[in-house]
């Protein structure tokens, strides 16, 4: 699982691509959820990254 990091918040997804122009993103059945352009993604992340080692607690990466 990955999250895409906007401006505006977050999108969850289960994969995304890169285009010439952006990244799409796809969720758990391959299904196309958005279309973020490069000027408007902070970052990718992955999902690992929110949750520590400790449990299911979630951190702020930001």
């Amino acid at each position: 699982m990955f999250r895409a990091i906007l401006p505006e918040g977050q999108i969850d997804c289960e994969r995304y691509d890169h285009t010439e122009n952006g990244i799409e993103l796809y969720d758990e059945n391959d299904e196309f959820i958005a279309f973020v352009p490069y000027a408007n993604l902070h970052a990718v992340a992955d999902q690992d990254l929110y949750t520590s080692s400790r449990g299911d607690e979630e951190r702020s990466i930001m």
